[in-house]
């Protein structure tokens, strides 16, 4: 598959209606990159270079964030948002992709390869869970921290992101901490669909090669339910990244990108 380098963003139709923005930048099979809760594509800027020189990469704008739609009917969900998903693979054209989904984007990434396996080539679900009675839960002093007014709500989310050492390190902004065009309704909309996941009790049945990442460290959502999902899923792969963080693959770019590479090269698609 070609797509212009341009990156210039375009959108889809969900079947509702609502309009999904969403960009492809690259050459080679498609790779979907799924975003964490309250975030735009941007959440990829910093890494997805890694994965454009040898995938077509298709990154888009949850609802209420980027140039998507904003509120507007049903209630969200994971699957919902895997439905859009959808939209965009078939605005595209494309039959399949491999999926790399972090933190709720790997429980929307679950969806995807649940309810459409025919469209998922592999899946990558990094700092992530799999809901419902398989979750490892956050400390509650974490939840406090992030329930507190903006300021501290923001410094609290980036030390649980990542570490000093990549705060002193990076020069660049963070694109992690939430889409800042998001309405307060659109963020309790996400925050409500990122809590309610459950896809626990259907995770046996995935059947597309699964690698599962996550961080030691990760106290947003704690090491264990990585541990957990590569359990559940037959046949998962798992790689854990000692002391990183939620953010493991930016603490841990070059292993973590080389990591998900060396995976989606071992299961090439064939023709659907």
């Amino acid at each position: 598959m070609r797509t212009d380098r341009s990156g210039s963003g375009r959108h889809a139709t969900a079947p509702d209606g609502a309009r999904i923005g969403f960009e492809a930048r690259g050459t080679g099979e498609p790779l979907v990159l799924l975003a964490g809760q309250a975030n735009s594509r941007r959440w990829w800027d910093p890494v997805r270079a890694d994965f454009a020189s040898s995938y077509t990469t298709i990154t888009f704008d949850y609802l209420g964030t980027g140039s998507s739609d904003g509120p507007k009917g049903a209630e969200w969900s994971t699957r919902r948002f895997a439905r859009d998903v959808i939209a965009v693979l078939d605005e595209l054209g494309v039959t399949r992709a491999h999926v790399y989904g972090t933190s709720m984007g790997g429980r929307v990434a679950q969806w995807l390869a649940l309810d459409h396996p025919h469209r998922v080539g592999a899946l990558v679900l990094g700092c992530t869970s799999g809901g419902g009675d398989g979750t490892v839960p956050t400390d509650p002093d974490v939840i406090r921290a992030l329930n507190t007014d903006t300021g501290t709500r923001r410094e609290a989310l980036t030390d649980l992101m990542v570490g000093p050492h990549r705060r002193w390190s990076h020069t660049g902004p963070l694109n992690l901490l939430g889409d800042a065009s998001m309405s307060d309704h659109a963020r309790r909309a996400h925050r409500r669909a990122s809590a309610a996941h459950d896809a626990w009790a259907a995770l046996p049945t995935i059947g597309r090669p699964t690698l599962v990442l996550h961080g030691t460290a990760d106290r947003l959502t704690p090491p264990g339910n990585g541990v957990r999902l590569a359990e559940r899923i037959p046949g998962a792969q798992l790689r854990l990244f000692g002391g990183a963080r939620h953010a493991y693959f930016l603490e841990r770019r070059q292993e973590a990108s080389a990591a998900v590479l060396a995976f989606l090269a071992s299961h090439t698609m064939t023709p659907a």
